[in-house]
């Protein structure tokens, strides 16, 4: 059976992601900082399937919790497949670089570019004895292009910088059978996170030229195709899920 690490996978767009793993037959762990709820109830809904399911309480601003988390996941269930990297802290105040204070600029770099390389450093000696791995990072709309973003700062030279590491990854380990890719969805917002495609469909909210809202669905079913195992050619990629959002956004321009 294969088995997928989760961060921050108890609740939006990380819960979505383990869903459709736990779906489509994997092992899960996922993991959480503080919302012991959101675990709990996780956890309740696939108590008839809780040999399928671990999860473990971890900060990945921590590289202790980091170390820890994948221990006991290889404790678990023997073997890491898939890593998705979806947790990432954000700041929500906007501010100008020069007004960004150290604490904040060292949240947005360890948490969503070192607690990567944290990872990868547990994860890919397991992989490579494997010979298959399939590692997924989180972006922003063109953190492929290193992309400035007004008032983020800190957060977009950290993706930026996760955008070229996810590339090297692929580039370093493709003889040993991991590929490695950037997600970067859209204005995914509220409830629609962790909503289906038919719910989109279903609602009035339009944000996108296709004419719905992005939704947590749409994230997952991208990463399930990324991990699956004839997926092996596309790797290296930074990937816009966008619903063409960002292409009418510079046009516009």
């Amino acid at each position: 059976m294969r088995h997928a690490l989760i961060t921050a996978g108890t609740k939006g767009l990380g819960k979505k992601t383990a869903e459709h793993f736990l779906e489509l037959g994997y092992s899960v762990t996922v993991s959480y900082r503080s919302d012991a709820e959101s675990a709990q109830r996780l956890l309740d809904a696939y108590k008839n399937s809780s040999d399928q399911i671990h999860i473990v309480k971890a900060d990945v601003t921590l590289k202790d919790d980091l170390i820890n988390m994948t221990n006991e996941a290889l404790e678990r269930f023997g073997r890491i497949d898939c890593l998705i990297n979806n947790a990432g802290p954000y700041i929500f105040e906007r501010k100008k670089l020069a007004d960004t204070a150290d604490e904040e600029w060292h949240q947005m770099v360890d948490g969503n570019l070192s607690a990567v390389y944290y990872l990868l450093k547990q994860v890919i000696p397991v992989m490579r004895k494997q010979k298959f791995g399939r590692i997924i990072t989180y972006g922003y709309q063109e953190a492929g292009q290193a992309a400035g973003w007004l008032n983020r700062g800190a957060f977009s030279a950290a993706k930026a910088g996760l955008a070229a590491l996810t590339r090297t990854v692929a580039i370093e380990e493709a003889e040993n059978g991991i590929t490695a890719n950037m997600i970067c969805p859209g204005n995914i917002a509220g409830e629609m996170k962790e909503a289906s495609i038919s719910d989109a469909r279903k609602s009035r909210e339009n944000s996108t030229p296709i004419g719905r809202s992005g939704t947590g669905e749409d994230i997952a079913r991208f990463i399930g195709f990324l991990c699956g195992e004839n997926s092996d050619m596309v790797t290296g990629t930074v990937t816009d899920i966008t619903g063409a959002a960002n292409v009418i956004h510079r046009f516009r321009q």
